[in-house]
């Protein structure tokens, strides 16, 4: 076991540290990043400033002289690692702090959405497998086509027409001055977990009567097992691989690219940072927003191959 969580974690860290040398070698390719900070092409900054930038952001040694690559990325890892991400070129704010205000409304919609799709994804999914070829089968699946086929902005535009603009029941957008409110966060959760919910239950389903198939079920039966624990201990947890899979890319995605659900209900997430950061070619909170969403992957992975490991004794020993 031990040596499958320190392979796992040497993986990890070869994935970070593969990520940022991508986003510097990128971050390179625009050209000179001094020619960003002095916005059009150099124009109106002193020859003194232009040598004290290239400096500060760790291009050129102290007489002036051009540093290699080499030394311009381990300059560039650490000031990433220290915290000092530079300043936003928009406002010239410190990018990690504009960071650090976007990430809690991500986390509380993506959780929550997360649970949302979880609590209906697996239930009707395995209930669609057990009573195949019943009105609860094809009601699932009739959920699940449904889920799949309707976009992500059209859900979240007849949400907020019916329950708040007719039944002026819910918000129609934002968390509320408070940011804790449970109203404000009932029409971003369905429109972002809805796909998902419905992508968890077609694949718990497949999952689910591919396994209720096997000869270790058919033997638990003859056996005069309880139908509950054959479906649960026996069945959905030997069908788990599939989903916990899906599970992590559904988490970090609503992480880390609700972009369309935080635009419509006007939430300052992650996902909207990164899209204005592009809108305004904003190169450095580019960077910072791409750095915390590979972090955030890469740590999600992490967790799934331990739980992979509990879950599947014959991976640990792998």
């Amino acid at each position: 076991m031990a040596k499958f969580l320190l392979r796992r974690f040497a993986f990890s860290i070869f994935a970070l540290i593969g990520a940022t040398l991508v986003t510097f070698g990128l971050s390179r390719m625009a050209g000179d990043p001094r020619y960003l900070y002095a916005q059009e092409g150099g124009y109106g900054i002193t020859e003194e400033r232009w040598d004290s930038l290239g400096i500060e952001l760790g291009l050129n040694w102290k007489d002036g002289t051009p540093k290699p690559v080499v030394f311009q990325y381990s300059v560039w890892l650490g000031n990433i690692v220290r915290g000092n991400w530079a300043d936003s070129l928009l406002d010239r704010k410190p990018v990690i702090n504009k960071i650090k205000e976007r990430i809690p409304p991500t986390l509380k919609m993506g959780l929550a959405a997360y649970i949302f799709a979880t609590v209906i994804g697996i239930p009707l999914g395995v209930l669609s497998a057990v009573r195949r070829a019943t009105f609860w089968d094809y009601m699932g699946r009739g959920f699940a086509l449904l889920g799949q086929a309707m976009p992500v902005f059209w859900v979240g535009i007849m949400l907020v027409l019916v329950f708040s603009v007719q039944l002026r029941w819910l918000p129609t957008g934002t968390l509320g001055e408070s940011g804790n409110n449970p109203k404000y966060f009932v029409l971003p959760t369905i429109t972002l977990g809805w796909i998902a919910a419905a992508s968890y239950l077609r694949l718990v389903r497949s999952a689910m009567l591919e396994v209720m198939d096997s000869e270790f079920i058919k033997l638990a039966r003859a056996k005069g097992v309880p139908n509950m624990v054959v479906i649960w201990k026996h069945g959905f947890k030997n069908a788990l691989i599939a989903p916990l899979t899906f599970s992590s890319l559904i988490l970090t995605g609503f992480i880390t690219g609700a972009v369309v659900t935080e635009t419509i209900f006007s939430i300052p997430g992650l996902g909207r940072l990164a899209f204005e950061s592009i809108q305004n070619n904003d190169f450095p909170v580019m960077v910072g927003t791409v750095l915390v969403f590979t972090f955030m992957y890469v740590f999600i992975n992490f967790v799934t191959d331990l739980l992979y490991a509990v879950i599947d004794p014959r991976i640990r020993f792998a």
